[in-house]
């Protein structure tokens, strides 16, 4: 392994997602904002505890009631005269369940000068939840969906359609209350409706876009779902305004300030990709090896996807993007790719993302490990493990995508 390479990988993703920890954003937000009546606070996504910290901050004891749900290993203590609650991601499970019953007993019944401060974050659509399906049913055809390939405003585009909460529908429940949301965005393009399924934002999605996902992708489905599908979401919600706090473009600025710092010069290639994850690890390494310019960052941010065989093993996008860039990039010197995403989540795993220089794929084959069989077999953790090239931050308390990265010293 190429030390300094890798030094200056770890230091590049440290500074940019720190970057774009969003209590400052959430601050700026509520400056000098007036609200009428009550406030309640409801907090939600993988960044659900730095959000409402920052709010606390913010309003202090204007605060009537609230609460925060985020993913398990992400609400590092109690916040004050905040209930917290943690449940499953990618997939729901009970206390999502739990969890979202009780924030809509909070929301019930509220007055017109009442306001709900909803701070919304990536991976909202696991944790917030009331189905119109059964939840094993849910379960299931979530995990079908992760593992076709979808793209996340696809999957959500289905989930939203199976909900009580989402596509608009919370924001509905609170009225005649207004709700004020502020989103940190994990969806490229910024789409309010998709961002979390878009509990207050009016759904732009059709029920024939819906029903393309599960055909196209040759998902089964019962009849009872098949019917839910087929109704129409809210197209209107007259009583919320969204606003953008932060999104991958600050992923990529923070990443491209932290580059130029180190020495490098660096060069955006694409601020939105979404592609399949083994792609964009060629395509970095490639371009990277076909700059006759050291001294080079190539920096892409978005969101890959992996299309999942059966058996496999264990990974993430950001890993697998690592791992079949190694084979590209084995035997030339100072040069790596490496991926993480910003919420220190990548996969089913403990690690953010993964790490490959031109050493990597010699010192698979020295760990007896075969690269194309491991990639095949979709089992980039393990191997990237074996080697040391995980990427590991812990929850970061952001959710802005994933950056991705070529560096030529």
């Amino acid at each position: 392994m190429n030390a300094r390479l890798r030094e200056d990988a770890e230091g590049i993703i440290r500074e940019a997602i720190s970057a774009n920890i969003p209590d400052r954003a959430v601050l700026s937000a509520l400056s000098g904002a007036e609200f009428p009546g009550r406030v309640m606070l409801l907090s939600v996504g993988k960044a659900a505890y730095p959000m409402a910290e920052a709010a606390v901050k913010a309003l202090g004891g204007r605060i009537s009631r609230g609460m925060v749900i985020s993913k398990y290993g992400h609400i590092p203590r109690p916040l004050p005269n905040l209930e917290c609650f943690e449940a499953g991601h990618p997939v729901p499970d009970e206390n999502t369940l739990k969890a979202t019953r009780a924030a809509l007993d909070m929301t019930r019944g509220l007055d017109p000068s009442d306001t709900v401060l909803f701070l919304l974050s990536g991976g909202g659509s696991s944790l917030f939840e009331d189905p119109l399906i059964p939840l094993d049913e849910l379960m299931r055809l979530t995990d079908s969906l992760l593992a076709s390939g979808c793209g996340i405003q696809e999957i959500n585009t289905v989930r939203k359609r199976l909900s009580r909460v989402k596509g608009g529908r919370f924001a509905l429940w609170c009225l005649p209350a207004k709700v004020e949301c502020l989103v940190l965005s994990d969806v490229i393009g910024n789409r309010l409706d998709m961002i979390a399924s878009g509990p207050c934002a009016a759904d732009t999605s059709t029920c024939e876009d819906a029903l393309r996902v599960i055909d196209g992708n040759g998902i089964p489905v019962s009849a009872g779902i098949r019917k839910i599908l087929e109704a129409e979401t809210p197209k209107s919600v007259p009583n919320a305004r969204c606003r953008i706090i932060g999104d991958v473009n600050t992923l990529v600025d923070a990443a491209a300030q932290a580059c130029e710092k180190r020495g490098y010069r660096p060069v955006v290639i694409d601020r939105e990709m979404c592609c399949e994850a083994k792609d964009a690890g060629k395509l970095l390494a490639g371009t990277a090896l076909s700059s006759a310019e050291g001294g080079t960052a190539f920096i892409v941010g978005g969101e890959t996807v992996v299309r999942l065989s059966d058996p496999h093993g264990k990974g993430g996008r950001n890993q697998e993007l690592a791992l079949s860039a190694a084979g590209i990039l084995a035997g030339s010197p100072d040069t790596a790719v490496f991926a993480a995403g910003s919420d220190g989540t990548d996969g089913p795993t403990d690690a953010a993302g993964g790490y490959a220089d031109g050493d990597t794929l010699a010192e698979l084959e020295r760990a007896g490990i075969d690269c194309a069989s491991a990639l095949a077999f979709h089992d980039a953790y393990n191997a990237l493990k074996a080697v040391g090239n995980l990427i590991v931050t812990g929850p970061t308390g952001t959710n802005v995508n994933d950056i991705y990265i070529a560096l030529k010293r």
